[in-house]
């Protein structure tokens, strides 16, 4: 599995901004659909307080995937935001994800202040929006392309097919 940056809000100013609570959310459950589906998935998913700017996450996750921790550091920064309703948008917090995911924090936040992967992070946004893509999670299996969360069923349904019938996979 590789991750891909997307800036799903770009326009959300370096200090992030303070996010309002949205109709049919409680203080510690998101509207529907996503609260359904969050249960469904077994997944804690606490409305945030804050709309982080996401590029130093991005970035981070970049670092994480370099250093062969993308799947970990993924996890542990949804759980940071999600559960634990941090700020992605801050160095602290990211030193403190990638401390808890076995990478080197001090050498990650140094890459994040010089912007080492900033351009990689923006190419990437780029490609994404010249295929049409305009939301995440989106996922590409073979040819086959679909955005959102989506049943166990539907990714299942789209390896068998990508498996048996032998389906080449997208040029990049």
């Amino acid at each position: 599995m590789e991750g891909r940056a997307y800036l799903l809000r770009p326009d959300t100013p370096k200090e992030g901004r303070e996010r309002p609570q949205r109709p049919g959310e409680t203080a510690d459950e998101l509207s529907e659909p996503l609260r359904g589906q969050a249960k469904e998935a077994g997944l804690i998913m606490k409305p945030p307080a804050r709309t982080p700017n996401t590029l130093y996450a991005l970035e981070a996750t970049e670092y994480a995937q370099q250093h062969g921790k993308f799947l970990e550091f993924h996890h542990a920064a949804y759980k940071a935001f999600w559960e634990d309703r941090k700020d992605l948008g801050e160095l602290e917090v990211l030193h403190a994800v990638a401390h808890e995911t076995g990478l080197d924090a001090d050498e990650m936040v140094k890459h994040l202040e010089e912007k080492t992967y900033a351009e990689t992070v923006m190419a990437q946004y780029q490609e994404a929006l010249q295929y049409g893509i305009s939301g995440i999670p989106t996922f590409l299996v073979g040819n086959l392309l679909f955005t959102g969360a989506h049943p166990y069923n539907i990714f299942k349904s789209a390896m068998e097919r990508f498996l048996t019938e032998g389906v080449p996979p997208a040029s990049e």
